[in-house]
């Protein structure tokens, strides 16, 4: 045999792999509504640029249905590419191959292209669409998640890592998805759960179909496993590369910065418009975001899970921020037991990520009632106390209007380490509201008077002229400055500017222990 013949042996050895489980399976995973492994690899990386790794990995069995070759690529895609010019690194699991199951060496092909990555300093993405362990092989299989697992857990922080949930995602298989930074699910076509609908209607008589259980719905709505719900496939890739453009490759770099071309005043002439000065009146907070930051920056992460709080990315002066903010429109703001893990992760996220933190603050405090204290809502949200304190990214916060009680200290107070605290002229900074602070400190002239409503609405007004503002926190260096609301713009800009070469030290340890 010649080269030649050598060389088209490699072409149609390659060919077969390319084509993963053949024709008809790949027929049938466009009937319902999905692509290919390699379909999706070529809609996520910039066109020419993915180089496939390992493609001629095989398994070590021969039993019946196991025969050596039956596995094109052992159903899963493993290589590089570049997003927005920027390298990453991949897997996509092949569900025309198995179901995309996984098995010894589809886990070493993924456990690989790790390694690779963190070496090279770039994130890691899965693309996710697999039926689970593959039974055939037995232990092995779940020696291989655990291998990928412990990648997944000891990588996290080093750089970033996102799933993509493109299918049925079960069992072991949802853990991996779970550790890693940012999870996006497909509507109608993916799922996670631990036990799927037919075990658990045999253990506990409950019937549920697989979308009602573990549906893109239900993870970004009610379990908060998801951070991004899509409509296609298409939107998830292209919204993974949105993502991406906000983050550094690895936990060493700065964010991209993005040049911005100052054809307009920072001044923002409109901001008045979407603030009510009364403050028990409800607004939108992303208005106030969408005003202040770079237009069409701002991409909020967990848009439909605890709404009380609103996070994202933006961008300020071409500086990519994370964005914290409380959504006075829901719950009037106020935070509970899902708000507190999703504010907590997310500062999380960005300290790892040397992404500034700029906090929006209109809240009213943590959310009273037993299903809250019995629910664990002093763990939950101690850890947004001990995610801003940990933090030693620039960390700014503007309180737009009340700021009340243990949530004011909470959401990046000048006491737990905040670098500039700014606030708006209407801002009420106190214990508690004026409305309760005076039914406590005049208790008595209320209900000695002849008509205590009235008493009661004249000693609200006394105390919100003496302590609801923020000038005595401004006096006491709680508040570095009481600013012009249509100014904030341009205070933040000039603030992340003079903090861009911040450092801060903690104490030497091995890890702290957060409240979970």
């Amino acid at each position: 045999m010649d080269m030649y013949e050598k060389i088209n042996e490699l072409y149609d050895k390659r060919r077969k792999i390319e084509m993963g489980g053949g024709d008809k399976r790949i027929e049938k995973q466009h009937q319902k509504g999905k692509l290919t492994a390699r379909e999706r690899i070529d809609l996520l990386v910039d066109e020419g640029t993915f180089v496939e790794l390992n493609a001629f990995m095989e398994h070590r069995f021969d039993e019946p249905g196991m025969e050596k070759g039956s596995a094109p690529g052992e159903g899963v895609v493993t290589g590089y590419g570049e997003v927005n010019g920027r390298i990453i690194f991949l897997f996509a699991q092949d569900f025309t191959v198995y179901g995309g199951a996984l098995g010894e060496m589809h886990a070493k092909k993924i456990a690989y292209a790790m390694d690779l990555a963190v070496k090279n300093k770039a994130p890691f993405i899965g693309l996710n669409d697999s039926g689970g362990a593959r039974i055939q092989e037995g232990v092995l299989s779940l020696d291989g998640y655990g291998h990928i697992f412990y990648r997944n857990s000891i990588y996290s922080g080093v750089i970033p890592q996102i799933s993509v949930i493109m299918g049925p995602c079960a069992g072991g298989a949802v853990y991996s998805p779970a550790i890693t930074d940012f999870v996006f699910m497909v509507e109608k076509t993916s799922q996670m759960f631990i036990t799927g609908p037919k075990v658990i209607e045999s253990v506990t008589g409950e019937t549920i179909s697989s979308e009602q259980l573990g549906g893109a719905s239900v993870h970004s709505t009610k379990s908060g496993n998801a951070h991004f719900s899509c409509q296609s496939e298409e939107e998830a890739l292209a919204q993974v590369r949105e993502l991406l453009s906000y983050l550094p490759q690895h936990q060493e770099e700065n964010p991209p910065a993005k040049s911005v071309e100052k054809d307009a005043d920072d001044f923002l002439y409109d901001l008045l418009d979407h603030i009510p000065v009364d403050p028990s009146r409800p607004y939108d907070v992303r208005k106030v975001i969408n005003q202040v930051v770079d237009a069409g920056s701002f991409m909020e992460v967990h848009r439909q899970f605890a709404k009380n709080a609103v996070v994202g990315f933006a961008r300020l002066g071409g500086i990519s921020v994370g964005l914290i903010a409380n959504q006075p429109k829901v719950m009037a703001g106020g935070l509970d037991i899902d708000s507190s893990d999703k504010i907590s992760r997310f500062i999380r996220f960005c300290d790892s990520f040397n992404i500034p933190l700029i906090t929006f603050e209109d809240v009213t405090g943590f959310l009273p009632g037993v299903q809250q204290e019995h629910g664990g809502i002093i763990r939950h949200g101690a850890k947004i106390l001990y995610a801003y304190s940990e933090a030693t990214v620039p960390k700014i916060t503007v309180i737009t209007r009340k700021a009340y009680g243990g949530a004011y200290v909470a959401l990046n107070s000048k006491a737990i380490g905040a670098d500039l605290v700014f606030a708006w002229p209407n801002a009420e900074i106190a214990v508690m509201g004026p409305q309760g602070a005076a039914n406590v400190i005049f208790a008595r002239e209320i209900k000695e008077s002849d008509n205590p409503e009235k008493v009661r609405q004249e000693k609200i007004e006394v105390y919100r002229d003496k302590f609801a503002n923020p000038y005595i926190a401004a006096a006491n260096g709680m508040v570095d400055d009481v600013i012009d609301p249509r100014e904030t713009r341009i205070r933040l800009i000039k603030s992340l500017s003079m903090l861009a070469k911040k450092e801060e030290q903690r104490p030497a340890k091995k890890h702290g222990n957060i409240p979970l």
